[in-house]
């Protein structure tokens, strides 16, 4: 950037090079929409002023339209898209995404510290800015085995890269506020590169979440309810709303903002884990502000909530990012409707998103990232589970629609000759370690997924990502799971003893090599055949499912080591 052309620009003494003319503009500062004209050069907003007030060698009228700062994800896993960082921007730029902070302990888990070489090295010709956090968690607990382990001495070279903001959401809640040596010496590391730390407490309240806080944790994603979402604010934390694919808590919290008229400052926007087809049918951030206004939130606070609240929490502003204002990055939407965030256009540095997206480049992918999908073949008997309670009892993972939380369940499920037989009310779970490392295997009940006639199976199972299978039916589980070492990872739908459907993700067992188009296309298709096997509407196919291995997600949860009880943090 030329600083002095900028000056010139802004004082009137030279034309920009473009100027977006009689729009309402929203002032983030002063928390109103202006009659304005917004003056770009060089890829920065030059000036921000009355009508006629810029001149510009190109200029566009763009009266009965709104500006806005290009929307933010405040928190997202780029691998959760299951496409790679390249094509992932190139979905969310046109739908208004021009930032976002990612956190790649998915890709981390399996591949360690080369692959956050790989994203840093990609992260500055891309579409959209791509900000890291540092993996806290990997893995998330030692009562799981992932593919790798990523430690405090491994981070030290990454904290002055420029895309690094700080440490990601750090899982092991009970370790913090235990004081374990490990987490401790991460959390210090970033306090000490001057970054931020972001939070993962579900449900913790009252003293604990004193000590979770006084450990330097300054965000949190987890919030379901508005009296936990508050509780939190009140103790200092920045509250990233969450509306993904499978986790929805924004109707929550934001009903209560809109009852009690709270201050929106310290809360923002995040999709966390969200497919791709997700993004093209309903938006990406765009669709957290449409839902948030139609449920009675100030529009000023939906769209400053989508921007400037998260870059100011996350140091961005002085990146150029978060405001319609002079100097700020030429980041912008422009919209036809304010209030259901209906885009007409999307400027990335002063450039149409269009242009932005059609100048991306593939980027190169390691061979070794494409074979880590490592098992022996399983069959009914390695996945048979003996229950030997009298009365057919048996712990039992019980899923809640749109929501990550599960019930510890204790019920007699169907016994045959002393061994669970699964049907489709209490699914088969099974868990089988893909890394090459013990072959683990583990096997419990699960109610509320509901398939029937068949099985699904994913090496998409957060957050250490061994195999995860559920069905109804152990001959269509071992077919599901044993497809996944041909397809190198990714998604298997199996029914009547015949693989349905399969979406591979040679990846990391994580990410397609296709388009996000293609990629996106294949995921709706065995989706919705998968939905038609009985899956209820509140449960993700396979993003719900993925979740059900994370054992720091309250109450009861199943990793390639056995059934955990978060609530207890052991296994049982």
């Amino acid at each position: 950037m030329q600083r002095n052309e900028l000056i010139y620009a802004a004082s009137g003494r030279k034309e920009a090079d473009l100027v977006l003319k009689n729009a309402s503009v929203l002032n983030v500062f002063s928390d109103r929409f202006e009659y304005a004209d917004v003056a770009v050069s060089d890829g920065r907003i030059a000036g921000v002023g009355a009508p006629g007030s810029y001149h510009g060698h190109k200029e566009e009228d763009c009266s009965g339209k709104y500006i806005v700062p290009g929307f933010v994800d405040s928190h997202i896993h780029i691998e959760s898209t299951m496409v790679t960082p390249v094509e992932f921007t190139k979905a969310a730029l046109p739908a208004g995404t021009t930032a976002l902070i990612a956190d790649p302990h998915e890709i981390v888990n399996v591949l360690g510290a080369t692959a956050m070489y790989w994203l840093l090295d990609q992260a500055a010709g891309l579409p959209a800015d791509v900000f890291y956090m540092l993996p806290s968690c990997v893995p998330s607990t030692p009562f799981e085995t992932s593919g790798a382990v990523f430690t405090a001495a491994e981070m030290e070279e990454f904290w002055n890269h420029p895309h690094v903001l700080g440490l990601g959401e750090v899982m092991s809640y009970t370790d913090v506020i235990d004081g374990a040596p490990e987490v401790l010496a991460k959390i210090n590391a970033a306090k000490k590169a001057g970054k931020h730390v972001d939070g993962h407490a579900p449900g913790l309240s009252g003293m604990p979440l004193m000590a979770y806080a006084a450990a330097g944790i300054e965000t949190e994603h987890e919030c379901s309810s508005w009296e936990e979402a508050k509780e939190k604010a009140e103790a200092g934390f920045h509250i990233l709303v969450r509306e993904g694919s499978a986790a929805k808590n924004l109707e929550a919290i934001v009903n209560g903002m809109v009852a009690e008229s709270y201050p929106s400052e310290r809360f923002m926007f995040c999709t966390d884990d969200k497919h791709l087809s997700d993004l093209y049918e309903l938006g990406h951030i765009g669709w957290n502000i449409k839902k948030a206004i139609s449920l009675g939130l100030d529009p000023v606070k939906a769209y400053k909530m989508a921007s400037y609240n998260a870059a100011r929490a996350y140091g961005l502003c002085s990146k150029g990012i978060g405001a319609v204002a002079a100097g700020y990055n030429a980041d912008l939407v422009v919209l036809n409707d304010r209030d259901t965030a209906d885009i007409y256009r999307v400027y990335k540095n002063g450039i149409p998103a269009e242009a932005a997206v059609s100048s991306a480049q593939p980027v190169h992918i390691p061979e070794k990232f494409l074979n880590t999908v490592k098992f022996d073949d399983v069959n009914t008997e390695s996945i048979g589970l003996k229950i030997s309670d009298p009365d057919g009892a048996s712990d039992v993972i019980g899923m809640r629609e749109n929501s990550l939380l599960t019930d510890h369940l204790r019920e007699p499920v169907p016994v045959r000759d002393g061994y669970f037989v699964p049907d489709s009310v209490y699914n088969k779970l099974c868990v089988v370690e893909r890394h090459g490392h013990n072959g683990n295997i583990a096997v419990c009940p699960i109610k509320g997924y509901g398939i029937r006639g068949g099985a699904v199976a994913t090496t998409v199972a957060h957050d250490s990502h061994n195999v995860i299978a559920a069905g109804d039916n152990d001959a269509d589980l071992v077919l599901a799971i044993n497809t996944l070492k041909e397809t190198g990872g990714g998604y298997v739908l199996t029914g009547g003893g015949k693989v349905l459907g399969t979406l591979p993700l040679r990846l990391a067992g994580l990410m397609s090599t296709y388009s996000g188009a293609e990629t996106a296309a294949a995921i709706s298709g065995i989706e919705e055949m998968a939905r038609n096997m009985g899956i209820p509407d509140g449960i993700s196919p396979f993003i719900s499912l993925s979740f059900m291995a994370l054992p720091v997600i309250p109450s009861l949860r199943l990793t390639d080591m056995g059934l955990f009880d978060v609530d207890k943090f052991k296994l049982i």
